[in-house]
């Protein structure tokens, strides 16, 4: 165990917004790298000569690429601080984007880069709660974490949107340059303004004990409740990535074409901003954090239930829009649940084995792929889907809220 610090006086410093928007920033980039391909897959795969299945491997190495270094990089963070972890993986991260759109119409030089951004994504992820815990009092942290979803959740949006409008004007390859030069310029906002940690603690009396790496991850799988949460977000992210993936596959049996396939998805991601911010600043405010897990839950498999079985454009766009309220409103309350209830497991410890959870929901991305229908649909995998959602609702209704917000409110 790390040595102890006690802090008997805190303040809170503005620059924590700085910070904020930094992480925020590098975020959204890697978003928007890893969605670049999804709403053009018919058009990328003329482009590079390739399947669609290789397209959409595109998307999905980023969730295979995730789960051998999750634990690496939570290590990293761990040991060495985000703003050392962050600024190297939104650094490599610039370069590789930037050789992706330089090696034109080649598929291999493509799927290289590609792999390198891939690698460098644990690096962003799972700093989520640990710069939240480092800057900002505990009565703030789910809203500072739900601000970093809302970025990534723009960032795939604006993937979605903006590359079907980008590659009637320019070449794919030039849209991916494009979206480098994103990446090189939130690189260097985060190098120049983030800091590992205000000079005081946010938080008064603030005691920063912290475990060694491996009796971190043995405390938090051992603590009650973080399996459920690990298989909720397995679940939900799995689900909410496979969509995402796979959205223009799944409209087209229904008469939509690429570019409304990415007003689906923007849509999808449109409820997941408003999600993001409102139900993490609502359970902050209200000091409960399970009562909105079980609400989003069963919110989610509704919305999955209808989105599945739509048939109208409009219908879609409402499905979607509620399921990307729930699933991504969620993700910041698990994730600050799951540091105030494995405390004192490091943030980044427990953020990487959530995250970790969620991109193993590469299976049920791929899932989707191989029960898809003869005539292309996907009811029999969403709907599947949506009755384990339910099924967890159920369960995590069993849990309590965490010790330290009881204590808290007490």
């Amino acid at each position: 165990m790390q040595p102890l610090t006690v802090h008997r006086t805190a303040v809170v410093y503005r620059r924590r917004f700085a910070v904020l928007a930094a992480v925020m920033a590098v975020n959204f980039s890697m978003q928007l790298l890893w969605i670049g391909y999804a709403p053009i897959t018919t058009q990328a795969a003329a482009y590079y000569g390739a399947s669609e299945l290789q397209i959409g491997l595109l998307s999905l190495v980023f969730m295979a690429a995730f789960v051998p270094l999750a634990i690496p990089a939570s290590w990293l963070l761990d040991t060495r601080g985000f703003r050392f972890a962050v600024g190297i993986g939104s650094v490599a991260t610039a370069v590789a984007a930037l050789a992706r759109g330089a090696v034109g119409g080649s598929y291999a030089g493509v799927l290289a880069s590609t792999i390198v951004i891939a690698c460098c994504q644990p690096l962003l992820l799972n700093a989520w709660s640990l710069v939240a815990g480092n800057w900002f009092p505990e009565r703030r942290r789910a809203s500072a974490i739900g601000q970093i979803t809302l970025a990534n959740l723009l960032g795939t949006a604006a993937g979605m949107v903006a590359t079907p409008l980008l590659v009637e004007s320019m070449s794919i390859a030039a849209v991916q340059l494009c979206y480098g030069a994103v990446a090189a310029l939130s690189a260097a906002l985060f190098l120049t303004v983030a800091r590992e940690h205000p000079p005081t603690p946010p938080e008064p009396g603030e005691m920063r004990v912290r475990t060694q790496m491996l009796a971190g991850l043995r405390t938090a799988i051992t603590t009650r409740g973080m399996g459920l949460l690990l298989v909720a977000v397995f679940v939900g992210m799995g689900v909410f990535n496979g969509i995402a993936t796979w959205i223009e596959q799944i409209v087209a049996p229904r008469g939509m074409d690429a570019e409304q396939a990415g007003l689906v998805g923007a849509a999808m991601l449109g409820g997941g901003l408003v999600g993001a911010v409102l139900l993490s600043w609502l359970s902050d405010r209200l000091r409960r954090r399970v009562a909105f897990l079980v609400a989003g839950l069963i919110g989610a498999a509704v919305s999955l239930t209808g989105f599945a079985f739509s048939s109208l454009p409009w219908q879609f766009f409402v499905c979607a829009g509620a399921l990307g309220f729930f699933l991504a409103g969620l993700l910041p309350l698990v994730m600050q649940y799951a540091a105030e209830e494995t405390y004192p497991v490091p943030e980044a410890t427990s953020n990487g084995l959530l995250q970790l959870a969620g991109q193993c929901g590469l299976v049920l991305a791929l899932l989707m792929s191989a029960l898809r229908t003869a005539a292309g649909s996907y009811v029999v995998s969403l709907s599947s889907f949506a009755i384990a959602l339910l099924l967890l609702g159920g369960l995590v209704a069993r849990l309590r809220d965490p010790r330290i917000l009881r204590a808290a409110t007490d």
